[in-house]
């Protein structure tokens, strides 16, 4: 029998700081909410913060399937994964940052094949530097979402990154404006940093979703698109979310209907 394959889709930056962890963590609990099963790969691989952020205790790693596999030892993906609930599972970064620099690139696309066998849904939450591991991971993914705020450095360095993809020709990502991050900064409107960029901003949390009490929710392991009210205290954030995930699905089932 023909297994389904799922989709990826990396979150990625072009500067630290600016909630992609919290989008990832977001976004799972959207896609759970749907019925899909996710899996959240922490490839931040020396200070990645999936397991923190959901106060989720874990055994095994990233760096324990590598290694693994690179000395024939792998026998079951299912060994790897630490559960959340019921259709969230995570699969943390390195317990030790020097085992990050001992994981090589060449294992990425053995990886993300093995999970998208698994999951209909694999999320990827990375840190923003363009080194080799994140360049293979970039180019073997689905699709990539773009965090940002409404910071100057921020934003020169989206479009520094976005000139390098349309030279590459890669046009497989769409953008998040993330202004819940930073309400306080409101330099460029929607207009003006389209004409910056030159793309579209195809998504916007507003400032309004920024939350004071945010540390309340990870010490308590909670994902805020999980939460009952979040529906209606923050409709037009939790539209936006729901929004990116039926972009990612539709996108798959059409693919599979062209088969």
């Amino acid at each position: 029998m023909n297994q389904k394959k799922g989709k990826s889709l990396c979150i990625f930056s072009a500067k630290g700081g600016v909630g992609k962890t919290i989008t990832t963590c977001n976004l799972a609990g959207i896609f759970g909410q749907i019925k899909k099963k996710v899996l959240i790969l922490d490839m931040d691989l020396s200070s990645g913060g999936i397991s923190v952020t959901l106060n989720t205790p874990f055994q095994s790693t990233i760096y324990n399937f590598m290694d693994d596999y690179q000395n024939n030892r792998y026998t079951e993906f299912e060994k790897y994964i630490t559960k959340y609930d019921e259709y969230i599972d995570i699969l943390p970064c390195p317990k030790d940052p020097r085992q990050a620099n001992k994981i090589s690139s060449k294992y990425i696309e053995i990886l993300l094949d093995k999970a998208l066998y698994h999951y209909d849904i694999v999320l990827i939450d990375t840190n923003h530097i363009l080194n080799e591991l994140n360049l293979v991971l970039l180019d073997n993914v689905s699709n990539i979402l773009f965090v940002m705020t409404n910071d100057p450095m921020d934003v020169k360095n989206m479009k520094s990154l976005l000139s390098i993809f349309r030279d590459l020709e890669k046009d497989n990502y769409k953008i998040l404006l993330n202004n819940s991050k930073d309400p306080y900064k409101t330099y460029f409107s929607v207009f003006d940093l389209q004409n910056i960029l030159k793309s579209n901003i195809d998504y916007t949390l507003g400032c309004e979703f920024y939350l004071k009490n945010i540390d309340e929710y990870v010490m308590n392991g909670k994902i805020i698109t999980k939460e009952p009210k979040m529906p209606n205290v923050f409709s037009k954030e939790y539209a936006t979310f729901m929004n990116i995930a039926a972009d990612l699905t539709e996108e798959r089932e059409e693919k599979n209907e062209e088969k």
